[in-house]
C-alpha cells in the first residue's frame, strides 16, 4: 500500500513520518508533499531518501491513504479534490463537525470508520486525550458534566511559536525587552488564557472545539465547559478534569477502570512526584492519568490530571492508528 503526507515538513508531518518509521505497517511507497519552499529537500525514511514534492504538482491517486497535516486552509482547498482519489485522514479542524465525516479516536469510537466517504477527521489534541479517559467511565457510570482546564504546550501552535518560547526565554534571562510575535502576550515565564479566536460568548474556538468534539465522539447529552491556557512548555498538553456522573460511584472501581483504559496508564501514588508531568510524557505514545480523587464538593464527581504528548497521540499517532484500522478492512 502507498501512503502520502501533505505537510510533511511541519511539526505533525515530521512526527507522522517518525511513527510510520517505527511502525509495522508495510509500505510500498511513501509520498511526501510540502510547500514550494521545501520542494527539493529530502527526508530519510527506512534507509531511503524521499524527495519532497510540491502540492500543486502531486497526483492524489498515487496513494491509497493520505494524511493531511497542513492546516485548515489547505484542507478546505485540497481535501475535496483529494477525496475523489484517496482516503484522507485530516489533522485540521475544518471537517471535524461535518455530519458525514467521522471524528475518530480508535480506542474510543472505531465503529464510526464503517461510514466514511473518503474523509476522516482527527480530533483536536486536547479533546483526544480527554476522551480516552472519559470513554470507559461513561460506559460504566454515564457522565453528566465535564469541567476541564487545559495547560497546552507551545508545540500545539506550530514551529514558529516553539521558537518564540526559546527566544523569549533567552531574552528574558539576558534582561532584554520582549516583543510577542506569535502570541498575544509574552509566553516565557508566563501563562496566556487564550488559544484561538474569541467567539461572541467569550469562549475561544479551542474551548468550543473541546465541547463540540467531545459531544460528537462520546455523547451529545454530556455537558462540557472548558478553559484553555497556553503555557511555556515545549511539548505535552496537561488537563485538570472534573467529571460529574449521573449516579454515585466507587473510587476503587473508577481507578481500576482507568487502569484498563486503552491507550492510557495510571500513575497516581499520592506522594511527592507520584504523578506525571508533560516533560515526562514527551515522546511517549501513552496518555497518563494521575491525581485521581473524589470531588469533596460533589458526591457524584471526581477529579483527574491527564497528560499526553500533543504531537503524538494528540495528532500524528492517532492518524496512523486510524490508518491501521482502515488497512484491516481493505
Amino acid at each position: 500500500m502507498n501512503f502520502a503526507i501533505i505537510g510533511a515538513s511541519g511539526n505533525v508531518g515530521r512526527k507522522t513520518i517518525e511513527i510510520l518509521e517505527k511502525s509495522n505497517i508495510e509500505l510500498h511507497k511513501l509520498f511526501l508533499i510540502a510547500s514550494s519552499k521545501s520542494v527539493g529537500k529530502k527526508i530519510k525514511f527506512r534507509k531511503k531518501e524521499i524527495n519532497l514534492e510540491k502540492l500543486e504538482d502531486y497526483d492524489f491517486s498515487k496513494a491509497q491513504i493520505t494524511f493531511f497535516a497542513a492546516g485548515s486552509q489547505i484542507a478546505k482547498e485540497w481535501i475535496p479534490k483529494a477525496a475523489k482519489k484517496t482516503i484522507v485522514i485530516d489533522n485540521s479542524s475544518f471537517f471535524r463537525m461535518e455530519k458525514n465525516v467521522p471524528l475518530v479516536v480508535p480506542e474510543v469510537n472505531p465503529e464510526v470508520l464503517e461510514k466514511h466517504n473518503n474523509i476522516i477527521s482527527n480530533p483536536n489534541c486536547s479533546t483526544m486525550q480527554m476522551v480516552l479517559a472519559l470513554k470507559p467511565l461513561h460506559d460504566e457510570y454515564k457522565i453528566r458534566r465535564v469541567v476541564v482546564s487545559t495547560y497546552q504546550a507551545v508545540s500545539g501552535a506550530g514551529k514558529a511559536p516553539m521558537d518564540e518560547l526559546f527566544e523569549q526565554t533567552k531574552d528574558y534571562l539576558e534582561g532584554k525587552q520582549i516583543q510577542p510575535k506569535n502570541f498575544t502576550k509574552q509566553i516565557a515565564f508566563n501563562l496566556i488564557p487564550h488559544i484561538d479566536i474569541f467567539d461572541k460568548d467569550g469562549y475561544t474556538k479551542e474551548e468550543l472545539k473541546m465541547t463540540n468534539e467531545t459531544k460528537k465522539i462520546l455523547d451529545e447529552k454530556i455537558d462540557v465547559t472548558a478553559t484553555c491556557v497556553r503555557v511555556p512548555v515545549k511539548t505535552g498538553h496537561s488537563e485538570s478534569i472534573n467529571i460529574e456522573f449521573d449516579k454515585s460511584f466507587d473510587l476503587k472501581n473508577v481507578i481500576e477502570i482507568l487502569k484498563n483504559a486503552p491507550g492510557c496508564k495510571v500513575i497516581d501514588d499520592r506522594k511527592d512526584g507520584g504523578y506525571i508531568t508533560p516533560f515526562e510524557a514527551e515522546g511517549d505514545y501513552i496518555t497518563y492519568i494521575s491525581r485521581i480523587r473524589k470531588d469533596n464538593s460533589n458526591t457524584k464527581a471526581i477529579n483527574l490530571w491527564v497528560v499526553s504528548d500533543n504531537l503524538l497521540k494528540g495528532a500524528a499517532l492517532n492518524t496512523v492508528q486510524i490508518a491501521e484500522h482502515l488497512m484491516k478492512k481493505m
